[in-house]
């Protein structure tokens, strides 16, 4: 028998227990694929805010405990606009509103319709609404689909009722989910008359984006000058919170998978001392039963992989169709991910059998007769 065959056929004799291990290991990589999706995919959709268009820089009020919580003046962007190597800036209000129960968030994006090209809007179908239009709505054409609206209709927000004008796409995923106002009108509708959320920064041909970014951090201090994900944390702490759960997930997740491993690995050892006695007894050397007991934990690890992606897959679609999370939450499914649980799998299999797979490697023929 090969030493492949040898280790699927000790795992056959014993299947309750490597069933048991397995699922012990699926867990935790099932948690290890939804947190870690989770965090990556809400993590690029909120620095996706900060991403739109075609932006040198983004602006927020700095230290946010949430970046739709910033508070700017349009009159800071109108003067950041005429500051030195700026070619532009414009400003957005992003509010999250009711449509219905199928979609509670609904992002609402407030923006004059002669910046929706810096913003990054391409329109697909109808027309620009108009930019003081108090009845007109733009549709991200990915909601559109969700909320069965296209260009004609009319759709109730907040309790006022807007006529659909056109169909809109943006350079990231979540612009695809909302749905856009003249700003005016959703200044209105929130009491935020001269408001916004962000702002965006274009600089001028030959500008010093160094320079540039100095100097706005320096004559608007209030302002958080965004120009990379390093930067995030200026604006918003949630994903400092998000990663963390994530990590606190993955540790817990990984004690859980590695006890499993290693309570059975232990009761394997004491269950087979006589095996391991006659494994060294006929020339077997150390390093050989070390593998066989690691390979046995390796191969159920891989497959309680297998299926713990599956149930994970399985989990971040449940999260996705929640309501609280529609239009908010969009999966974002990285290799790294999935490496991660793959090596999640080989770090269980490894640290939980190590110790097992000495002690037999350890186990003198004699001893193991004397304790059969």
């Amino acid at each position: 028998m090969t030493f492949i065959g040898l280790v699927w056929h000790n795992l056959a004799a014993r299947k309750l227990r490597a069933a048991l291990t397995a699922s012990a290991v699926a867990i935790g990589v099932m948690a290890v694929v939804a947190m870690g999706t989770l965090t990556s995919s809400l993590k690029q959709s909120a620095t996706g805010y900060l991403k739109t268009g075609n932006a040198d820089f983004s602006l927020a009020q700095k230290h946010t405990d949430s970046l739709l919580n910033s508070l700017l003046s349009t009159d800071d962007i109108a003067k950041v606009g005429q500051q030195p190597g700026v070619a532009e800036a414009i400003g957005a209000l992003i509010e999250l509103g009711h449509y219905d129960s199928a979609n509670p968030s609904v992002v609402q994006v407030g923006l004059d319709p002669d910046a929706q090209k810096s913003f990054g809007v391409i329109l697909l179908k109808g027309r620009t609404y108009g930019a003081t239009s108090t009845d007109e709505v733009m549709l991200g054409y990915t909601l559109a689909e969700s909320i069965h609206k296209g260009v004609g209709d009319s759709l109730t927000m907040d309790g006022h009722k807007y006529r659909v004008t056109g169909l809109y796409r943006t350079n990231v995923a979540y612009g695809n989910s909302t749905m856009m106002f003249p700003l005016p009108v959703l200044q209105g509708r929130y009491q935020a008359a001269g408001q916004i959320t962000l702002g965006f920064v274009k600089l001028a041909p030959g500008a010093n984006k160094a320079k540039v970014k100095s100097d706005l951090e320096a004559k608007f201090p209030q302002l958080a000058v965004v120009a990379s994900e390093s930067d995030y944390g200026l604006v918003d702490n949630t994903l400092v919170l998000i990663s963390a759960a994530n990590t606190g997930a993955g540790i817990l997740a990984g004690v859980i998978a590695m006890t499993g491993v290693l309570n059975t690995s232990l009761l394997s050892f004491f269950e087979r001392m006589r095996e391991f006695g006659v494994l060294r007894a006929i020339g077997w050397a150390r390093r050989r039963i070390v593998a066989l007991v690691l390979g046995e934990a390796l191969v159920v690890s891989l497959i309680g992989a297998v299926v713990g992606v599956a149930l994970g897959w399985g989990a971040v679609n449940v999260l996705q169709n929640l309501a609280a999370l529609k239009g908010v939450f969009h999966p974002q499914y990285t290799a790294a991910i999935f490496w991660r649980s793959l090596g999640f799998a080989v770090g269980v299999a490894f640290i939980g059998a190590l110790y097992p797979a000495l002690r037999a490697a350890l186990l003198s023929p004699a001893e193991a007769m004397r304790r059969e």
